[in-house]
């Protein structure tokens, strides 16, 4: 059981970065903030695009999509599910983080009443059709 510890490999001499007890420092420091911003892609697919983003460990009752002008905010929530008693006394090691963590994009080209969410397996999916192109309306322009 305590040989469950993160591997971390060395760099040999060879491969110098003066720069590496900063990074150090700092990922000390702050923390890893790797879920901070979760991972995103977005796919152009002709008529829509497709939001896809994962969110793995979140109940689908705790992410939460608004939509406020043409910024929709995806957010989740992880609650923690053991006390600090727990922490202080059971754990060896915890390393799981819990908070909340928030991305916007811009939904300017996007038809916002249309838009369909699917969570399945740690996965949320997003289509987003685009709205269709406005053609002006041509007109002749007299001249005075």
């Amino acid at each position: 059981m305590f040989g469950l510890m993160p591997f971390e490999r060395r760099q040999n001499s060879m491969s110098y970065n003066p720069f590496r007890e900063m990074e150090e420092m700092e990922r000390a420091f702050f923390g890893n903030h790797s879920l901070s911003e979760f991972k995103t892609d977005i796919q152009d697919k002709g008529s829509s695009y497709e939001l896809t983003t994962d969110l793995p460990g979140f109940a689908k009752e705790d992410i939460h999509l608004d939509l406020e002008g043409d910024v929709l905010t995806v957010s989740a929530e992880r609650h923690s599910e053991w006390e600090d008693s727990d922490k202080k006394g059971n754990y060896l090691r915890c390393e799981r983080s819990f908070g909340q963590y928030s991305r916007s994009f811009d939904v300017s080209n996007v038809e916002t009443d249309q838009i369909r969410a699917d969570y399945n397996n740690g996965v949320l999916k997003l289509t987003m059709p685009k709205k269709g192109k406005t053609v002006p309306a041509s007109r002749r322009i007299e001249i005075r």
